[in-house]
């Protein structure tokens, strides 16, 4: 008998590294079909406001322990977290992901504010800004359930523990006034005009006009800018981006831990000072707002956020509480569909 010149055991290596071939094809084809599923999902979510389909946030260690976060860039590259607690405390990190406790603003405490805060040191929801070569924090003193409140301002060259000096009082409130004077956002407008916009519950968010020169409020106009008609709106952050002024805030209540039902919105204006709408056109002074973000899963009440342009695109930060009713920093990119409105991804 002849022996075959090619035996057929390679052959039957032949057909399986075939099979082989085609069952990763398939299974590279059944990939790209769920993650052009999740992409729809999300696009859905975005429309529907779904909160099922929302991202839970990015990987973070370290010092994670935070409330009412804020976090800007430092010019070598590392960053600087701010946040509601005794004399404003802070954290640091080099990459965005492991964070420290870095002490806090005012270690010597803020008399100041004790009017406001019946005696206490622990003050509210800091706002930093670097600009001109130095550091420009808002922050408010308050205590809960009260517009008896104030927003003042620091400055710094260094962002660091101790190195902010007291430049005043910036706005109060009192309990005879319809608005809350805690939240504060500044934003620089195209034009180089600075504007604070805050506020909390009462008659919702407003605005006043600042001196660049001095950082302090500039003239008596108090704007209106968006309001639920005395519900639960709180947490502005406006920002610029290219034709619009994005003004983000948090619907809903917060600090009940895991019961907690902050949910982040979202609305625009071509204006600085307004009006904003949302994505089907109802103004933010009506209640309208579109949701981005909301709870899920084991992710309660994300909100009282703050905005980042950092190397990588839009960072959105922001709170939540854990199962345990802990509030824990959150981190998302956010990415912008091509009618110009952000989702989180």
């Amino acid at each position: 008998m002849n022996t075959p010149a090619s035996p057929p055991r390679p052959r039957r290596v032949h057909r399986r590294i075939v099979v082989a071939l085609a069952s990763s094809i398939v299974a590279l084809l059944a990939l790209c079909q769920s993650i052009a599923g999740a992409g729809a999902a999300a696009a859905a979510a975005e429309t529907s406001g779904s909160a099922l389909a929302y991202p839970l946030p990015g990987y973070v260690t370290g010092d994670i322990d935070v409330h009412d976060p804020e976090v800007t860039k430092r010019p070598d590259g590392t960053y600087l977290l701010a946040y509601t607690g005794n004399n404003i405390s802070l954290k640091t990190s080099t990459d965005r992901t492991t964070w420290r406790n870095a002490g806090s603003a005012f270690p010597g405490g803020v008399p100041w504010a004790h009017p406001y805060t019946n005696g206490s040191n622990h003050v509210w929801a800091p706002d930093i800004t670097y600009v001109n070569g130095r550091y420009y924090m808002y922050y408010s003193a308050s205590s809960f359930g009260s517009n008896r409140s104030a927003i003042f301002l620091a400055t710094s060259t260094t962002g660091a523990s101790g190195s902010w000096t007291h430049q005043g009082l910036v706005i109060e409130s009192r309990t005879s006034d319809n608005f809350n004077a805690i939240d504060p956002s500044l934003t620089i407008d195209a034009q180089g005009r600075w504007w604070l916009t805050f506020g909390s519950f009462w008659s919702g968010i407003k605005q006043i006009r600042l001196d660049p020169a001095t950082g302090r409020r500039s003239g008596t106009t108090l704007t209106s800018v968006a309001g639920r008609g005395g519900g639960a709106i709180e947490a502005p952050t406006l920002i610029r981006r290219g034709a619009y002024y994005y003004l983000f805030v948090s619907f809903d209540y917060c600090c009940r831990g895991a019961s907690s039902t902050y949910r982040i919105m979202v609305g625009r204006s071509t204006s600085v000072n307004g009006p904003f709408t949302d994505r089907n056109g109802v103004a933010m002074n009506s209640g309208g707002g579109t949701e981005i973000l909301a709870g899920h899963g084991n992710i309660h009440g994300p909100g009282h956020q703050t905005y980042l342009d950092d190397n990588d695109g839009s960072v959105l930060f922001y709170h939540y509480y854990a199962n345990n009713g802990a509030p824990l920093l959150g981190i998302n990119r956010l990415g912008w569909d091509s009618a110009g409105w952000p989702y989180v991804f």
